[in-house]
């Protein structure tokens, strides 16, 4: 099983930030949360922050535990380790991994399409 650092980033009107994934990837087209896989001898903590930076080109603080979801998928089973998390300097993201990035409100999470492990991630913060 895989574990996946997955952010909740949240701006200061509590919009969340998600990404669209990009063509040549499994799930393409579909929404995420940002985050990815957790490398040998890191902790999930340190997982998002490596992947924030890699994926969006900025630095994060990572705060508390939300939820974990775990889902098998065709290319694999996958355990999300859900944290809420805020970016340092929300004016320098890059899409360097996803094809578009949105800010939107929990409510709006729904108008999108997402892989089935997020549609729990979203269940929860839709509470």
């Amino acid at each position: 099983m895989k574990i996946v650092g997955t952010a909740i980033i949240t701006d200061n009107q509590g919009k969340i930030l998600i990404g669209q994934r990009p063509e040549g990837k499994d799930l393409a087209g579909l929404w995420e949360f940002p985050g990815g896989k957790q490398e040998q001898g890191e902790t999930i903590e340190q997982c998002i922050v490596r992947e924030i930076r890699e994926e969006l080109d900025v630095e994060c603080h990572v705060g508390k535990f939300l939820l974990s979801v775990t889902k098998s998928y065709p290319h694999g089973e996958f355990k999300l380790m859900v944290y809420q998390a805020k970016i340092v300097d929300p004016q320098n993201l890059k899409p360097l991994v996803h094809q578009n990035l949105k800010w939107v409100t929990p409510n709006e999470l729904s108008l999108f399409q997402f892989p089935p492990a997020d549609v729990d991630i979203i269940d929860f913060l839709q509470k």
